[in-house]
């Protein structure tokens, strides 16, 4: 009856140590040192606080917590888009890092549009992360909304898409180098007029898989041709007309490389409903190795990152830097190798 009457009383207000300690006749300082584990507790009184708390669904006060260790031990991630698998799976990597190092996440997505963006790191701030990871929109090109974090003392990580006028660490792979095996495969495959769906000049992941695609032709002495390349703003409904524009030229070409794989995949919708045969008539080799491309008919072929340890290899290196004062913060770039999956599209 003791309990029910209890919860009874503590219905509108959550538990605290305070009503913990009342119950049990300890004092606040002994029940705070038993829900910290700390040595001076018996085990026994110990075992029965931590009983009775969870029996009460007591959570920890974490504003008060933050307010004397001047932390809150959340970290907060920003990614452009979940239209994909790509960031999800980031996510899952870092957030298993975090959760080791005793860390809580918050997570936001910005839809690809800089208005978003610049909103979400409003919510981090508001949230008093300890710091943040972030892969930015393709919209973004002015970075003053990231940049108070710097201002602030609170550390920034970015993965993926990163924003080069910060000298912060970055985690990336390395695309100049998967672009160029993947154009490369194409050509020891017998394609001579390979076209590349590029993604935005905004991101430096485009310009470096375009930048590969155009050292892989130079290399096997295969003239540039700027029509055969197509920038666009990574809105997967504009591919049809894109890839139809190729289709209806003269002299169409024998390959697409796509920036991502949505794109390749959509690439290779549009060419089977046009009747033609990949990769006979055309083959299509994306970048990402996203959770689709395995599944679709013809199988992609695509240049696979190391996803999930894209995503630890960020949180490590945010972690590191929390952990540190400022004078000592470090701008490291870990850049991790691809690996070209060839499957039937090519």
């Amino acid at each position: 009856m003791k309990i029910i009457s209890f919860l009874y009383h503590m219905k509108r207000h959550q538990v605290t140590i305070i009503d913990i300690a009342r119950e049990l006749n300890l004092s606040k300082s002994t029940v705070s040192r038993a829900l910290t584990g700390h040595p001076s507790v018996n085990a026994a009184t110990r075992q029965a606080v931590l009983e009775f708390a969870e029996k009460m669904d007591y959570q920890r006060n974490m504003l008060a917590i933050s307010l004397i260790t001047k932390k809150t031990n959340t970290i907060g991630i920003i990614v452009p888009e979940f239209h994909s698998s790509y960031f999800p799976k980031a996510i899952i990597g870092a957030q298993e890092v975090a959760s080791k190092a005793g860390y809580n996440t918050v997570i936001c997505q910005s839809n690809e549009t800089y208005e978003t963006e610049v909103a979400n790191t409003k919510v981090m701030l508001a949230n008093q992360v300890d710091g943040i990871l972030v892969s930015i929109t393709k919209e973004t090109r002015n970075f003053d909304h990231l940049k108070i974090f710097q201002r602030k003392g609170i550390p920034i990580v970015f993965f993926n898409r990163v924003c080069d006028e910060m000298d912060v660490p970055k985690v990336i792979v390395d695309d100049y180098d998967g672009a160029f095996r993947a154009v490369s495969h194409l050509i020891e495959r017998g394609r001579k007029r390979i076209a590349h769906l590029a993604g935005p000049s905004s991101l430096k992941i485009s310009e470096k898989r375009l930048n590969g695609y155009t050292a892989a032709l130079r290399k096997n002495n295969i003239e540039f041709d700027e029509e055969l390349v197509i920038s666009y703003d990574l809105n997967v409904d504009k591919v049809k007309i894109y890839v139809n524009h190729l289709l209806n030229m003269d002299n169409p070409p024998d390959a697409i490389f796509a920036v991502n794989d949505p794109t390749a995949i959509e690439a290779i919708q549009v060419i089977r409903k046009r009747g033609l045969n990949v990769p006979k008539d055309i083959a299509v080799v994306g970048f990402s190795n996203d959770f689709a491309s395995g599944l679709i008919e013809p199988a992609l072929t695509t240049v696979s990152q190391p996803v999930k340890e894209i995503g630890q290899t960020a949180a490590q290196l945010l972690i590191d830097q929390i952990n540190r004062d400022v004078a000592d913060w470090k701008t490291i770039i870990r850049v991790l190798k691809t690996e070209l999956i060839v499957r039937r599209s090519s």
